[in-house]
């Protein structure tokens, strides 16, 4: 009885990491997929959202922030949760990296950028609130344009008028 229950139970084992093996090897099978895709960088394999994302990627850090916009834009509509939290804060990147580069004498030039650098680390943290990287670079596009509020908004209430009571007998303030 104790023979067979150690042989069940390694059948068990050996079934269940023949399993884990497989998922592994089709994990494998695909991340060699990618890299080939990656790895032709003539013709990109638009089947495959790494691949764009990787050639996006490296235009972006090649100077043509144009062609990364455009790719990173295709991504977020593709409708892949973690391409598109990706894409979103690669896109912030990229606003506030072409504002920084303006310099602080065309803080004009460099507003709109930044601008469109928060709306896309906001966009990020509404879809995961938990991303602190792209909190951090939000904190840093505020530090470089601060919002400007409505000073009357944020101004606390006055006080309700008081006034002199004129009925008999009452002599106080209310």
């Amino acid at each position: 009885m104790k023979r067979r229950t150690i042989h069940v139970a390694f059948a068990v084992a050996t079934v269940g990491l023949g399993l884990v093996a497989a998922y592994q090897g089709l994990r494998l099978h695909q991340a060699q997929r990618i890299n080939d895709a990656i790895a032709s960088a003539a013709s990109v394999d638009t089947n495959v959202a790494e691949a764009r994302f990787a050639r996006a990627l490296a235009l972006a850090e090649s100077g043509d922030a144009g062609a990364a916009l455009e790719i990173y834009k295709a991504l977020i509509r593709s409708g892949r949760p973690d391409l598109e939290r990706a894409a979103l804060y690669n896109v912030g990147n990229l606003h506030l990296r072409e504002a920084m580069k303006s310099g602080p004498d065309e803080a004009a030039r460099s507003l709109p950028l930044i601008e469109l650098a928060k709306q896309s680390y906001r966009s990020l943290l509404r879809i995961d609130a938990s991303d602190w990287d792209a909190r951090y670079n939000l904190e840093r596009a505020l530090q470089l344009a601060p919002e400007i509020e409505d000073s009357a908004a944020n101004e606390p209430p006055e006080p309700p008028q008081r006034a002199f009571s004129t009925a008999p007998g009452r002599t106080e303030l209310p």
